[in-house]
């Protein structure tokens, strides 16, 4: 069972930014990407502010609250 630890994938839909802009923008691959907002693997905290610099938004907007897992 996979837990949803990040909200990149609702950011970038709501924000209306493809993944594979976001690759471009922060020199990762589209696969770290995708993986990213699929949850598979989670973003370092520098690569967590550096997506939430580039998106304009906290990286705290890009986490999960914790309550919100249970």
């Amino acid at each position: 069972m996979r837990f949803q630890m990040n909200q990149i994938k609702e950011i970038l839909k709501d924000k209306g930014i493809s993944q594979t802009w976001l690759a471009k923008q922060t020199g990762k691959s589209y696969t770290t990407i995708n993986e990213y907002a699929r949850n598979v693997r989670q973003p370092s905290i520098e690569d967590l502010y550096q997506i939430a610099e580039i998106l304009q938004i906290s990286a705290k907007d890009l986490l999960i609250d914790k309550t919100e897992l249970k």
